[in-house]
Parts: structure tokens; C-alpha cells; sequence
């Protein structure tokens, strides 16, 4: 009987530090994603951004899950120093509205609206993941305003190949662990290896990350809490449609930055795009998955800043 005291004593100290964990844990996310942002109002619904840095302008556009926050993580991470950076939540996220009914192309709309609003003519635009297919759109509809595209991860075109199932799989996933902020915590503090697995990065790419590497994809996991305010943006990306063959009418240089071995937004999609958009390129890297961002990170870098850095001013 003593020992099952104990046990259950165990059980409920464990319990309640959890509790105190996800209690904390929660409160700086929250203080976190209200700090240092804007709203303005579109004809499309409200959108809310954060900016900073100083040079030439910078269209951040953030994936699944994401946010502004993301977007300014995304910009430390990919662009570095040099650059002014604009990084809107798309809508469904944190404090940029969601109507039923809305499209990619209303996103990228409110893109134009957003930059209007910044008196801001013409970007260079990078997108990470879900954030593509917006991007792209934008892209397409407004070729005075972009400089360059740089797409990192992206989704693209809607696929039949034989891992897109397993890849759907993962999406809906996602989407269910996205709906409440104690599954996603829980999720991603107990069993942060299986999350990766969910995140398109398989078994050996994440035995094989560097410290450095793993804590930047830690922070990225984490700076998606708390998911709750971002869960119909995260139902959005999941069933809206993708632009498809509407890519071809982009202008824009645009860089593909795209691992082989992404298992969430498959490799087709770089493929799909270095075949139908005009003067794209295409960079593919064997290993790194759907986090190749962070396990190629210099280069990715580099890479990005150069193209956006040789078209910036023609």
C-alpha cells in the first residue's frame, strides 16, 4: 500500500508541475505574438505584421502554423542583417482575419493592400513551406511589385504521385494537433522526435542535426505555440487549392530551394515549379527535409541573399 501511495503522490507532483509548465509556457506565447505588431484594415479583411531591420524591402511570408512571428524568425534565420523586412499573418492566423470562402488569391490581394498601406512599390518575396502558394499568386497578379521570389520548402501544385497519400496523412495530423493549445504543447514537449516525423523530416535527419541546427528548429516548434489562434489558418492551408499551372504567368525571378527527402511538402513541387515558372532555379539538396531551412541554413542564406541582392534594383 505504501508504495501505491508514493506512486499516486508521484503521479500527482507530476502532473502538477506539467501543469505549472504548460501555465508558463503559455503566457509567454501569448505575450509573445501581442508584441510590437499592427493591424490595418483591406477590403479583404484585417491584416496583422510586424517589421524591422533597414534596407531593401522584404516580403516575409510564413507556413503552416506560422504567423508573424514566424515570419520575423524566418527573416532572422534566412535574410541576416541588410534588410527591411515586412512579415504579415495570412489569414486564419493570429490576428489577421478569416472569412469562409477565402482564397490564395484574396491573400495576395491583401498583400498589395498591405504594401499600399506601407507606401511600399515594389519587394523581393520569400515563403517558407505553406506560404507558397500565396506567394506565388502574388507573384502572379501583381508583376510591377516584385523584385524577386525566393520559395523555401514550398507547396505548389497539387500532386497524385504515390507518397502524396502518406504526405496528406501528415497534413491532417497536423491540423488536428493545431485545433488546441494543451495537445500541441503536450505533443511537442513528450514526443518532439514523432512531431519532426509529422513536420516532413524522417528518422535519419534528425539523428543527424547539430546542436545548432536542432535548436533552431526547436525554436521554430516552439514559436508555434500557442496554436489555437492560428488553427483556421492552419485548416485553410490544409483543403484550399493550390495554384497549379497559374504559376507560369509569374515575371519574377525566383530561386526553389528544395530538399529531396521533404516529406510533407513533397519534392514534386520544385520540380513543378522550375518547370512552369520562367527564369526560375532550381536548387535541390539530397538530405534535410522539410526543415532543410535550418539544416542548410549558410547556404540557404547566401543563396537568398544574393538573388534577392541581384534583381533588387532592376
Amino acid at each position: 500500500m505504501k508504495v501505491l501511495r508514493w506512486v499516486a503522490i508521484g503521479s500527482v507532483a507530476a502532473v502538477a508541475v506539467g501543469v505549472a509548465m504548460y501555465a508558463v509556457d503559455m503566457d509567454r506565447a501569448y505575450a509573445r505574438i501581442k508584441d510590437k505588431t499592427t493591424t490595418v484594415s483591406s477590403p479583404y479583411g484585417d491584416i496583422e505584421y510586424s517589421e524591422g531591420g533597414s534596407g531593401a524591402p522584404v516580403l516575409v511570408i510564413h507556413g503552416s502554423g506560422g504567423g508573424h512571428d514566424q515570419g520575423e524568425l524566418l527573416a532572422r534565420i534566412v535574410l541576416g542583417g541588410g534588410f527591411r523586412w515586412i512579415a504579415p499573418s495570412r489569414f486564419g492566423y493570429l490576428g489577421s482575419t478569416y472569412h469562409e470562402g477565402t482564397t490564395f488569391d484574396d491573400q495576395a490581394h491583401a498583400y498589395a493592400s498591405l504594401l499600399d498601406h506601407l507606401g511600399i512599390e515594389r519587394v523581393a518575396v520569400v515563403a517558407l513551406s505553406h506560404g507558397g502558394p500565396s506567394a506565388l499568386l502574388f507573384a502572379a497578379l501583381y508583376p510591377e511589385r516584385v523584385s524577386s521570389l525566393t520559395l523555401v520548402s514550398c507547396g505548389v501544385a497539387s500532386s497524385e504521385v504515390g507518397d502524396q497519400a502518406e504526405a496528406n496523412k501528415k497534413g491532417d495530423m497536423l491540423t488536428t494537433i493545431f485545433k488546441y493549445d494543451p495537445l500541441y504543447w503536450g505533443v511537442t514537449k513528450a514526443l518532439r522526435g514523432t512531431f519532426m516525423n509529422l513536420m516532413g523530416a524522417d528518422d535519419a535527419v534528425v539523428a543527424d542535426l547539430t546542436p545548432e541546427q536542432r535548436e533552431s528548429i526547436d525554436q521554430v516548434i516552439d514559436y508555434m505555440n500557442p496554436v489555437s489562434p492560428r488553427s483556421a489558418g492552419v485548416a485553410f492551408d490544409n483543403t484550399a487549392a493550390l495554384p497549379n499551372e497559374r504559376i507560369a504567368a509569374i515575371q519574377a525571378p525566383t530561386l526553389i530551394l528544395h530538399a529531396k527527402d521533404d516529406l510533407l511538402q513533397l519534392y514534386h513541387n520544385a520540380e513543378f515549379a522550375a518547370a512552369h515558372i520562367p527564369n526560375a532555379r532550381l536548387v535541390s539538396f539530397e538530405k534535410g527535409g522539410h526543415v532543410v531551412l535550418a539544416v542548410e541554413q549558410p547556404t540557404v542564406r547566401a543563396l537568398t541573399q544574393e538573388h534577392i541582392l541581384e534583381h533588387v534594383r532592376e
